[in-house]
């Protein structure tokens, strides 16, 4: 599971930093605004539950079998697969990915992660 996560992990991360706007296609945008209401709103939930989740674990945006995406904040080496969510996306808050870049400031390391979503990948594993 971790190995999955992880691969996962850096597959949702761009090589290119985002000096501007790093947005989703079409495609995703309109499943994020049917789903959470805006982009900006998804961002603000995602960046929530990352910053909420108690202790080491993965913040996922998943789609379920009916299409709908949804926000998944799993604990330690769960997947979204074991739950039967498809993967879109994800964000390891394990304490090792921010402590020493961030001085184990969790939300700085979140903040600088939306200058690297990767989000062609995210929108090349919708159903």
């Amino acid at each position: 599971a971790q190995h999955f996560n992880h691969s996962f992990f850096w597959d949702s991360l761009s090589t290119e930093h985002s000096q501007g706007e790093n947005a989703p296609g079409d495609k995703l945008l309109t499943l994020i605004a049917r789903d959470f209401g805006s982009l900006e709103k998804f961002r603000e939930l995602f960046t929530a539950a990352a910053t909420t989740h108690f202790g080491s674990g993965w913040i996922w945006l998943t789609q379920d079998s009916a299409g709908k995406l949804e926000i998944l904040s799993q604990p330690n080496a769960d997947t979204p697969l074991i739950v039967d969510k498809k993967p879109l996306l994800t964000l390891d808050v394990w304490e090792h990915a921010y402590y020493i870049d961030h001085r184990n400031a969790r939300p700085a390391y979140i903040a600088a992660f939306w200058q690297f979503v990767n989000w062609s990948h995210a929108e090349n594993q919708l159903s």
